[in-house]
């Protein structure tokens, strides 16, 4: 699966979650879920598990801090894919 096509099925993922619509329109690897997309902390709980349903892997604690931005969450997803 190329970045492209990961990227593509996060913003279908977290687009529900999103409160602020004019920046998810420009939404880019350095966008930020909280600061920019202004996604609540538990929201980005369920982003995590449908990110793990989705791509059928499992996020621990560690990796789960880290996706607070599109890039660390494609990173996060790609490094649990590549174990696969």
């Amino acid at each position: 699966m190329t970045r492209e096509e990961l990227l593509t099925k996060l913003k279908t993922i977290i687009a529900p979650y999103v409160q602020n619509q004019e920046k998810f329109k420009n939404l880019n690897e350095n966008t930020d879920f909280i600061n920019d997309l202004e996604i609540n902390s538990a929201n980005l709980v369920d982003v995590v598990l449908d990110v793990e349903d989705e791509f059928d892997i499992e996020i621990d604690n560690d990796a789960m801090e880290k996706m607070l931005t599109v890039k660390a969450s494609l990173e996060v997803i790609e490094n649990k894919l590549a174990l696969k």
